[in-house]
């Protein structure tokens, strides 16, 4: 049978997250600093907006680009949380923000066009690219320099052939955030190359160091950008499997078909829900969302010192909810500390590898846990360290 399958799929690494996934799910005893999840319960306010929707019979499918309502909304949350102006027009609502990650790329993608993708960073960006048609080109981002892009590496890895850039920052796997010079500082390259921008900042919102900047912020830059967000950790309603991207209207209008041939709309019940999320957002000033991120933020101080006193030098993360320590004073890659710790002390980690070959020599934690879970971590990673 595997001549019926697809070259491209079938050359696909399996995902490095999910066999640790598989093993700890099996494994008694296991601690799993492993999940991207929020372990708080999405708020009772977005819940009960869903089962009101239910209990009135709204179970049918929207309209292709999702309800108007939440389209507004979003664009309001974007104007007032980030300075950012999009059209209600051209805005879809997607099945969670990974869903707006595969319609540009299939949008955008010709046959051999390069994309360039930070590395390390989220596991699908490379993968998506590859599917599309297209060539992910990495830029090594270094802990020496806070693991962001900088104009220098644009330069050096851009070609003729460069068609966009993915910026994800907050970053996923190593907490890095980009300032506001910072992203200032690449606009340049960006514009003289003529790259569209794939923005995405689903952990816009778990910015511990002030207010989250897009680069949709700046003059000119919403025209050439595809901003990508979501409900999911913010809200903490990752199975609501409920996004949104926003793009210029060219681009727009070549997702749009995509998602109408592929998906249709998003689930009603979880745009009613997502609804209910800003609409009791802006009434509060996301007082929920706040509480959330200052937990996450103590939690990440705990981690980073409990990493660095045990030797594993680690990056203090300015956003998101995940430690990137470096093993190798240990003398093991991150590939072999995640399976040994896990086999020896039941923690699971994510091998750094997983988000790109600039990630071999470290581990992802994720501290969207309770502090509990996290002490006893790291206690057993204590003892297995010494």
């Amino acid at each position: 049978m595997r001549d019926f399958v697809n070259r491209r799929a079938a050359e696909l690494k399996p995902s490095g997250i999910r066999k640790f996934f598989d093993i700890v799910s099996e494994m008694k005893g296991a601690i799993s600093l492993g999940v991207g999840e929020p372990d708080f319960v999405t708020p009772w306010n977005i819940r009960d907006a869903a089962v009101r929707s239910i209990k009135r019979g709204l179970t049918q499918y929207t309209g292709n680009r999702g309800l108007p309502e939440l389209r507004q909304n979003i664009c309001r949350y974007l104007e007032e949380r980030f300075n950012v102006k999009y059209s209600p027009e051209h805005t879809i609502v997607t099945v969670g923000a990974s869903e707006g990650i595969d319609l540009v790329l299939r949008a955008v993608c010709d046959p051999g066009d390069e994309v360039l993708v930070p590395s390390p960073c989220y596991v699908s960006y490379a993968p998506l690219v590859f599917m599309a048609g297209g060539v992910p080109v990495p830029l090594n981002c270094v802990a020496e320099n806070e693991f962001i892009v900088t104009p220098e590496l644009i330069a050096s890895a851009a070609t003729p052939k460069t068609k966009a850039i993915i910026l994800a920052y907050p970053n996923n796997p190593t907490g890095a955030i980009m300032t506001k010079e910072q992203l200032e500082a690449i606009i340049p390259e960006i514009v003289s190359r003529d790259l569209l921008v794939i923005s995405d900042e689903i952990y816009a919102e778990l910015t511990y160091t002030g207010r989250h900047c897009s680069i949709a912020s700046f003059d000119g830059m919403a025209e050439r950008t595809v901003l990508i967000n979501g409900f999911s950790k913010a809200f903490a309603m990752t199975g609501w499997r409920i996004g949104f991207v926003c793009a210029p209207a060219e681009i727009d209008e070549a997702m749009f078909k995509i998602h109408q041939y592929s998906i249709m709309c998003a689930p009603r019940m979880s745009q009613h829900a997502a609804n209910a999320a800003l609409a009791e957002g802006f009434s509060d000033g996301f007082a929920t969302v706040e509480e959330m991120r200052e937990e996450y933020k103590k939690r990440g101080g705990f981690m980073v010192n409990a990493f660095n006193s045990l030797g594993l030098k680690c990056f203090q993360p300015k956003g998101a909810f995940y430690v990137f320590p470096s093993v190798e004073s240990t003398g093991m890659d991150g590939e072999a500390f995640a399976n040994k710790l896990l086999a020896e002390k039941k923690v699971a980690v994510v091998p750094g590898e997983a988000f790109g070959e600039a990630g071999k020599m470290h581990v992802r934690c994720s501290y969207a846990t309770s502090m509990s879970q996290l002490a006893e971590a790291i206690e057993r990673i204590t003892a297995f360290i010494k």
